[in-house]
């Protein structure tokens, strides 16, 4: 990457804001130590061509290296591009409970020593010059150890120019620990200004141990919710097997690590185990478990050919598969890997809290600085004392813990709670946009439909319709057309009796011929019949009506004179036309946009209330139609499945995928429907509303309690009601209000969707 791709990035990363990630990170404004300095070595910013996985910063796109190491523009830890289920605990979250133990272990009995002298009865206890020298020892290692990380973040904050959370920390305890310090070891060097009534010179061992206390909590807190996204995805990933029984060239079985599977691989499922890999049936025929990828309790019969996903639960029969999918290629990979860039990405709307921060902490330092200045010069005595707490208690409240955490805590929940629902979001973009598109542009066949033709009628010329779909199976069966196979699954699903036809003969785009029982059948399409001289009038006029319906007409005639005629077309998917009402209710313009033939695009339109239908579009079409509607100023989102969706789906402002349709699909758009039911769209959208009013009331709330707090912090209620307020008040309630955010956001996690 060139020196002016590095130079924006350190632009646009002015404040790190405490991103989740499967891995947790350490957060330079939360201070969340990544274990020591960057090296400056092997960290990039860009990662080199054909590298394997490595670690990332989620805050500074394009930060990158193969091994874990500190970001050189945030200071916060990177974390792993991929997480494995072998991934061990977090050593910051370790490391940060110890301390945090350490810290509350001192610090109490520095409290009491401190605020004893105010409790009657305890006074007397702690009366005594050895008092400050004890609090002195206690609370220098709370300070030095156990805030070691949280100074180190705020020096490389100050070294960097980018200002966060800790820059105030640092400031704040790091000036209450060198004053106390300064006032046991030097007091006569303190003028009168800086001395009580009974002449000694205050001490704050206790706010700045307090303070420290404090924020460890709040980062073990963090760090604990981190670690339980990551445990949860490593859980998932659990669903694969370790390992799996792999064929040999003489038939036989070896047991081998899943690790060591390559694509093309045979292998063998035995009844009740999971399916190792992605891949499809070549021998064996039996039911699936596939809840865990689309939620539905019913098993799904699964024969030669058909495909199966690494994770699922085998039935009760042995099946032998053909690997095509192995390690991150796998459906249960990507499924993690984009929870885990959903849960660390960054809403457009994180950039303006970090803009704001930017500014925010210069504010805050020159605030500090003028409640000093105010309080030593016009305060009550000792002044200068008055003002070293006002000035403190400033930088203390105005720690923006909750700014910090306002977007990602809900970017994080809303995630995990639209994946509990089926909706996958690959990035915190997609949830902030979705709430702001006005268009729909979404695919016919595959998204709306079910995408494969079945028989929705049947007319007869004067047989029995079982007699007519009996024969017509007959002549279908050795065929692999996919109206073939719609005539067989209807006379399966009806128990129609059939028997193969012999001398089978295939006219090409016409139909098929055979004999069954002496007779001569005929199934194709009326050209079929014009060719073979079969008189089709009698059924003209139902023939007429199937058309406009949308249906392909399958003629079926025996020994040159029509029976009956079998309407075919793909079916609606459930929900479908729900669907469509209840987004043109919100306001939406739903266009379909298909490659089918436009008299069938236009009834399928027809019967799901869409008015703006086109037809018969190749991939280029589709993606021209999202740019001129983006052209006319509006907000498009496709919803697509097939491989000719691909160019338009990454060309609109918000991709739909469906979980049933190619994975160039799936990788081209930003959410992808799990189960394919278009329903979800629906539920995105309240997803989506629900996050962004989540994140601005979180933002509101940080806003309003710093502008509040620094005043208060100050002392501007002390004219008037005699208030100041302290340190230590004053971490405690940094502390309430990341609380009030991390709790507000959590509700999320009960949105109806």
């Amino acid at each position: 990457m060139s020196s002016h791709a590095h130079k924006k990035i350190e632009t646009e990363s002015s404040c790190c804001h405490g991103e989740s990630s499967p891995a947790p990170a350490a957060h330079a404004c939360c201070g969340h130590g990544g274990g020591g300095k960057s090296s400056g070595k092997a960290v990039t910013t860009g990662k080199p061509e054909g590298a394997g996985a490595g670690y990332i910063c989620p805050m500074c796109p394009g930060v990158w290296s193969p091994e874990p190491d500190n970001c050189p523009i945030c200071g916060m830890a990177l974390e792993p591009e991929m997480i494995a289920r072998d991934t061990p605990p977090n050593p910051e979250y370790i490391d940060m409970r110890r301390r945090f133990a350490v810290g509350a272990l001192l610090t109490l009995p520095v409290f009491i020593l401190a605020m004893g002298e105010m409790v009657p009865g305890l006074d007397r206890l702690v009366a005594g010059t050895w008092n400050p020298w004890l609090q002195a020892v206690l609370a220098t290692p709370v300070v030095l150890w156990v805030g070691f990380p949280f100074f180190e973040r705020g020096w490389n904050s100050l070294k960097s120019g980018h200002f966060n959370m800790f820059t105030l920390i640092a400031l704040g305890t790091g000036a209450a620990w060198i004053y106390s310090v300064a006032a046991l070891l030097l007091p006569d060097m303190f003028p009168d200004g800086f001395r009580g009534a009974d002449g000694t010179v205050g001490f704050y061992f206790e706010s700045a141990a307090v303070i420290i206390t404090l924020v460890a909590l709040g980062q073990v807190l963090e760090l604990g919710a981190r670690e339980k996204t990551s445990d949860a995805l490593k859980a998932l990933l659990g669903l694969a097997p370790l390992t799996a029984r792999r064929l040999t060239a003489d038939g036989s079985d070896e047991e081998v690590e899943i690790d060591v599977i390559e694509v093309g691989d045979r292998l063998r499922i035995r009844p009740g185990e999971r399916i190792p890999v992605d891949g499809r049936v070549l021998e064996g025929a039996g039911s699936v478990d596939e809840s865990m990828l689309t939620g539905e309790p019913l098993p799904v019969e699964k024969n030669a050919g058909e495909a199966l996903v690494g994770g699922t639960l085998n039935g009760n029969a042995t099946l032998v598969m053909e690997a095509e999918r192995v390690g991150r290629d796998t459906m249960l990979s990507h499924i993690v890997a984009m929870v885990a860039d959903a849960q660390r990405s960054r809403a457009p709307v994180q950039k303006v809290a970090d803009a704001v921060a930017g500014y925010f902490v210069p504010a805050v330092v020159l605030s500090s600085l003028a409640a000093f200045a105010v309080w030593a010069l016009v305060g009550p005595e000792p002044a200068l004392a008055h003002g070293v707490i006002a000035a403190v208690s400033v930088l203390i409240i105005a720690c923006p813990c909750a700014l910090g955490l306002a977007t990602p805590m809900s970017i994080m929940v809303g995630a995990g709670r639209g994946a509990a629902a089926g909706i996958l979001i690959r990035d915190a973009e997609a949830i902030e946009g979705f709430e702001k598109i006005d268009t729909l542009v979404v695919d016919k066949t595959g998204t709306l439909t079910e995408g494969r033709p079945e028989i929705v009628d049947l007319a007869s010329a004067g047989p029995e319709s079982e007699e007519i779909l009996s024969l017509a199976a007959a002549v279908e069966s050795g065929s692999e057309h996919p109206l073939s196979a719609a005539v067989l699954r209807a006379a399966q699903n009806r128990s129609v009796a059939y028997e193969p036809a012999k001398g089978v003969v295939a006219e090409t785009g016409m139909g098929l011929k055979g004999t069954v029982d002496g007779a001569v059948v005929a199934a194709g399409s009326a050209r079929f019949m014009e060719a073979l001289a079969v008189d089709v009038t009698a059924l003209a006029e139902q023939a007429d009506r199937f058309s406009r319906s949308g249906a392909t007409l399958l003629y079926v005639a025996k020994n040159e004179t029509l029976i009956g005629l079998i309407a075919v077309r793909d079916r609606v998917k459930a929900g479908a036309e729900e669907a469509v009402a209840d987004l043109q209710k919100d306001g939406i313009r739903v266009v379909m946009a298909t490659g089918d033939n436009p008299q069938a695009a236009a009834a399928i339109g027809r019967e799901l209330g869409i008015k703006d239908v086109r037809g018969g579009l190749m991939p280029a079409d589709k993606a021209e139609l999202v740019s001129d509607l983006k052209a006319e100023g509006r907000i498009v989102a496709m919803a697509g499945d097939g491989i000719n969706d691909a160019p338009a789906l990454a060309l609109a402002d918000i991709g739909i995928a469906m979980g049933t349709g190619t994975d160039i699909a799936k990788e081209s758009a930003a959410v992808t429907l799990v189960k394919g039911d278009i329903r979800g769209l629906v539920k995105a959208r309240h997803l989506s509303r629900a996050t962004m009013r989540n994140i601005r009331q979180n933002l509101f709330f940080a806003f309003i309690y710093n502008a509040l707090g620094v005043p208060v912090a100050a002392g501007v209620l002390y004219p008037v009601l005699g208030v100041t307020l302290s340190p230590m008040l004053a971490a405690a309630a940094m502390s309430l209000s990341s609380v009030s955010v991390i709790g507000n956001a959590l509700r999320l996690r009960t949105a109806k969707l």
